[in-house]
């Protein structure tokens, strides 16, 4: 188990950060900017080739990567030639592009990921009713357990999440449920109510709800190339947003920072997705893409996000922001994201101590 996760997280880890240094890379290349170097990893060179001016290499510390452009710090010299191909030389939305393209590009990958396996086909629950709460609406309108949902005000309902969708869209008013028992069509007059429930971050909510569950039955749904890419897009837009969201929520204190995880706890993710299958694996990989897109667009420096920010103020301003400053920030940030390192790493130490205490207790108690 442990070398399984060790290498899918590698293999993740190495494909997220190429994808996102390559997206740099590609986008410098286009705005005519030079690169000197293209690094999976940081610190001493391991080996690499050489390609025109391009020093293609893996470095040794696998956390990361970078790209080295022509003229990227202050105070280089540089000829005439050079000058013109420097990253500090090109307008503001040029050098905001190259520096955007990385957390982006990690977004496209994801939203790829999610076309592709969407047009391969996904387990998704049939609309099969499993459960029914007592004293629920479901319960008072006569529907049972091993009812299959066929349609909701004449529209049809072809999986578990049609039905959650046209309850919310009723807004409490009554709806006529097909319902397909015993090799017949059954019609029902269901009236939702509104119920108190939680959302993905355990906040008290009302809802309107009818009280079923499913019975857990699935079927591979394939989609056609279409429609493949349009719901990948509203996949990947939700995760978008959840991700944005969470992180606003982290700050409220409204979600805790131990749910964060760090090296350990995605091997561990990564090597339980990879023995589900490589279809989960790649689900995984799109979520931690867009997750690592995100938290690179935080306006902290020496992340994608800060270098955006200054570029912001020059842009409003008209004025570079001074370097000493700049150089300050970064040191800063660069603290700011060492102590976030040594944070999870502890949250991840925390985790395996708790589950290995808790197998050892089962263990003794048998």
């Amino acid at each position: 188990m442990i070398g399984i996760s060790i290498v899918s997280v590698v293999i993740l880890l190495s494909v997220l950060i190429f994808i996102h240094e390559f997206g740099h890379f590609i986008v410098a290349k286009i705005a005519g900017v030079g690169v000197l170097k293209f690094s999976l990893g940081f610190g001493p060179r391991l080996i690499g080739k050489k390609v025109g001016e391009t020093d293609y290499m893996l470095s040794l510390i696998p956390l990361g990567g970078y790209v080295k452009m022509i003229g990227e710090e202050p105070g280089e010299e540089l000829s005439a030639e050079d000058k013109k191909r420097s990253f500090l030389q090109q307008s503001i939305w040029k050098r905001g592009s190259i520096v955007a393209a990385g957390p982006v590009f990690n977004i496209l990958l994801a939203f790829l990921i999610f076309a592709v396996v969407n047009f391969y086909g996904l387990p998704v629950l049939k609309p099969q009713i499993g459960n029914i709460q007592p004293d629920s609406a479901a319960f008072a309108a006569g529907l049972k357990s091993g009812d299959t949902i066929v349609e909701i005000e004449n529209n049809p309902v072809k999986k578990w999440d049609d039905i959650s969708k046209a309850i919310s869209k009723s807004k409490g008013e009554s709806v006529r449920v097909t319902v397909l028992r015993n090799s017949l069509f059954v019609s029902i007059l269901v009236t939702p109510r509104l119920t108190d429930t939680q959302n993905l971050f355990g906040e008290g909510i009302k809802a309107y709800k009818i009280g079923i569950s499913p019975s857990g039955e699935t079927f591979v749904e394939r989609l056609n190339p279409v429609s493949s890419f349009l719901t990948a897009f509203g996949q990947t837009w939700r995760i978008v947003k959840l991700t944005a969201l969470s992180i606003v929520k982290m700050i409220q204190g409204v979600v805790s920072p131990k749910t964060m995880g760090g090296p350990i706890f995605i091997a561990q993710l990564a090597g339980a997705q990879v023995k589900q299958g490589i279809i989960p694996f790649m689900l995984f990989m799109a979520l931690l893409s867009i997750n690592l897109g995100i938290l690179n667009l935080l306006p902290v420096p020496v992340l994608d996000g800060g270098h955006l920010f200054f570029l912001s103020v020059e842009l409003v301003t008209g004025k570079e922001v001074n370097a000493r400053f700049r150089e300050t920030a970064q040191q800063i940030g660069f603290t700011i994201l060492v102590l976030l390192m040594v944070f999870v790493f502890l949250v991840d130490i925390e985790r395996l101590n708790i589950r290995f205490i808790s197998d050892f207790i089962k263990k003794l108690t048998g």
